[in-house]
């Protein structure tokens, strides 16, 4: 049973082995979204690991997930705690990346079946798809240990890129030889690919701001061209969970305790199995910014060629890229004193206050640029971080709107409509490469975007700077 805290907050009470409450971030309204959702009691059964601190938390886009809830948020003590696949989950560093330019709506208004199309043309999407780069094993051990300073180095973006991407797009501590040989595999064609299902590619319009001052610090304006790029670490990322929860299940018995749900398979964070998994997802993230760095720059070349501009008129720059999906060695305060901790964020995002250490310099007073995307239909969110993100939820907030719907029931309740005419009606060009991607993300599929932005906004986790309206998008 729910207790409820206030207006944002419900605490899953103590019981059974839970070592710490839960506490979900959610609204009255968005409570009623979760139904018969297990989350709840995912939420619960994350508090029994052992070193977890202060509490399982939840964020308002929260949904049944393998393990852990989606918008899941846990940290672990680095001493006595845990580290697991499930409290990552399958597409690691599965993030987002915003692009702004010096173009006005009103100036493309015309172009946008043509950029969807050129879009839909230059980047590979669809589920297994391949890109035109091959690689070499021993090449694309190099994009695991550097991720997106590899693909800058091939000629892929520019290297002010790397300054407003989460960690300079490159996680520290990856070791390519600790991701198997059919991880590798899967990896090899499928970098500067979109992938499927809720990965996007979508040209949007700043429709509102509720910051001017952190609108201007993010460079952003109203009716201005944006470009939100949605992708992880394609087969690679997968495999490289799968391999790993195979080999943590298998070892389950040697922990010492009994785990309340076998999906939350783990190991210790000091013993080899753990370290040679933080290791191997590190280097699964790095080639997910890789990745979308390759995205960003097909991009700026699309827009570039389709709309006859100069690299000057279009502008294209990166105001941030950051990563869902990750568990990361950091530092927040437990009972009033610094601790070192690993966290895990599973479709959930940092969102960290001004004056952190790992801001880049350009977003040091402001705090951490903090992406929200909602369904194709709606578009998105920029907030900005913030101290109480920093002291309440490890950094954290979440990072997009939610299923409500399973992809199953999605594809039933789209059966017989045409879901290209009814995002044509709400004034988005839709293309995609598989018959039932547009079926099985139905803007009914997701939480309402606005209200579990509100819910970020009130409790203080990061704080509203603009809302972006979507008017094209690709989808694999």
């Amino acid at each position: 049973m729910l207790k409820k805290i206030d207006d944002c907050r419900w605490e899953v009470p103590m019981t059974g082995g839970m070592k710490v409450p839960g506490i979900i971030y959610t609204s009255e309204r968005l409570l009623k979204d979760m139904g018969g959702d297990e989350s709840q009691k995912q939420v619960a059964n994350v508090a029994h690991l052992p070193g977890i601190v202060k509490y399982s938390l939840a964020m308002p886009d929260v949904h049944w997930g393998y393990g852990f809830p989606i918008g899941g948020v846990a940290a672990f003590d680095m001493e006595t705690g845990i580290i697991s696949p499930g409290g990552v989950g399958y597409d690691i560093n599965c993030g987002c990346r915003l692009m702004t330019t010096r173009l006005a709506y009103d100036e493309i208004r015309g172009n946008i079946k043509e950029l969807v199309a050129a879009l839909f043309q230059n980047i590979p999407s669809g589920v297994g798809s391949k890109g035109d780069l091959k690689l070499s094993v021993k090449e694309e051990k190099k994009v695991l240990e550097e991720g997106a300073g590899w693909a800058v180095r091939q000629g892929f973006g520019r290297p002010e890129d790397l300054e407003t991407t989460e960690d300079g797009g490159r996680m520290a501590g990856a070791d390519p030889e600790k991701v198997s040989d059919r991880a590798l595999e899967r990896g090899r064609e499928q970098l500067g690919t979109l992938g499927s299902g809720n990965h996007f590619l979508e040209i949007e319009v700043v429709e509102e701001i509720f910051d001017p001052i952190a609108a201007v610090a993010f460079g952003l304006e109203l009716n201005q061209v944006v470009v939100m790029i949605h992708s992880g670490s394609r087969g690679l990322g997968y495999q490289v969970c799968d391999d790993y929860l195979a080999r943590m299940v298998k070892h389950s018995g040697e922990l010492g305790f009994s785990l309340p749900d076998r999906q939350l398979a783990c190991a210790f964070l000091k013993d080899r199995r753990g370290q040679d998994y933080y290791a191997a997802m590190a280097a699964a993230a790095n080639y997910a910014w890789a990745n979308r760095q390759m995205l960003m720059h097909w991009t700026r070349e699309t827009f570039e060629k389709t709309l006859r501009k100069s690299p000057r008129d279009v502008g294209m720059k990166l105001l941030y890229d950051v990563c869902h999906n990750i568990a990361k060695i950091e530092t927040f305060p437990v009972e009033g004193k610094e601790m070192q901790l690993c966290v895990h964020r599973k479709g959930a995002t940092r969102a960290l206050p001004p004056g952190h250490a790992a801001l880049p310099p350009a977003y040091l007073k402001i705090g951490q640029p903090v992406l929200i995307p909602g369904n194709m239909g709606t578009g998105s969110y920029v907030l900005v971080g913030t101290e109480k993100a920093y002291t309440d939820t490890f950094g954290s907030a979440c990072h997009g709107a939610g299923r409500v719907m399973s992809r199953t029931q999605a594809m039933k309740a789209s059966k017989g409509r045409s879901i290209h005419r009814e995002m044509a009606d709400l004034g988005v060009t839709v293309m995609a490469s598989g018959r039932g991607t547009l079926s099985e993300e139905i803007p009914a599929a997701y939480k309402n975007l606005d209200e579990v932005v509100a819910v970020v906004h009130r409790a203080g986790l990061a704080r509203k700077v603009a809302r972006l309206r979507a008017v094209g998008c690709i989808k694999g």
